[in-house]
């Protein structure tokens, strides 16, 4: 049975696809435009060869073929899989289906590592250690180099502690978040093709009783500690 014009059938590298046509002239200039979008015509086709069973045989990669796919079909949204690790041959995949969209994505994507760290403590109601309610975040500090960091955390990004607002491409310690939710800063790194690859924990002042901040009990005090994430773009 012959499948409508509007679905296309392809080998790419060996690994079959069906797709629409919709789907392949979604980025205008691109090679598909060119080897798809003149029609049925043979006269002015310049579609790929067929292979034995019909499907249009495009000599290129053919898993990574399925991100170009991915891409073409939600351009304004589309973002790396978690953990992927073949960004340069997705390059130059889409150099050659001059797809310029994918090409300034990835160019952005540039891999890179994250540090988020928190001092914090966990708050403690009337009833002392039968009452511990959740941990208390004063702030969100983040490491790494700052074109990175702003790249993901935008306006979230908090710079007043940085003396030096100099070359984008030099690292700091220095920035922390607006905000102290956590996981809000995961959700940020996640979205943006982090992944967590290591973290770290330890005590800290904890038999200090002496000159405590406001609000901040003896019992309270023992409990500070310190954790680092770190998280990085392949």
């Amino acid at each position: 049975m012959a499948l409508p014009p509007e679905v296309i059938e392809l080998n790419v590298g060996g690994t079959a696809y069906v797709t629409s046509l919709r789907t392949l002239l979604a980025e205008e200039g691109s090679w598909f435009g060119e080897a798809f979008g003149s029609g049925d015509d043979p006269a002015t086709s310049q579609r790929p060869p067929q292979d034995a069973h019909g499907r249009y045989f495009i000599d290129r990669d053919g898993a990574l073929f399925r991100q170009v796919l991915e891409y073409l079909r939600s351009p304004a949204t589309y973002t790396l899989p978690l953990g992927f690790t073949g960004r340069d041959q997705l390059r130059r995949e889409a150099e050659h289906y001059r797809l310029a969209g994918l090409l300034e994505l990835l160019a952005k994507l540039v891999p890179g590592c994250i540090t988020v760290g928190y001092r914090g403590s966990f708050q403690f109601g009337r009833d002392g250690l039968a009452d511990v309610k959740f941990r208390k975040i004063t702030r969100l500090l983040v490491h790494g180099r700052v074109a990175l960091c702003r790249e993901v955390f935008g306006d979230t990004l908090n710079e007043s502690r940085d003396p030096d607002h100099g070359a984008s491409d030099r690292y700091t310690a220095r920035f922390f978040l607006k905000h102290v939710f956590i996981e809000q800063a995961f959700d940020m790194l996640q979205e943006q093709g982090f992944r967590l690859v290591g973290s770290c924990g330890s005590g800290t002042a904890g038999s200090v009783t002496e000159n405590l901040k406001p609000g901040v009990d003896t019992e309270e005090n023992r409990w500070n500690h310190y954790n680092e994430f770190v998280f990085v773009r392949d």
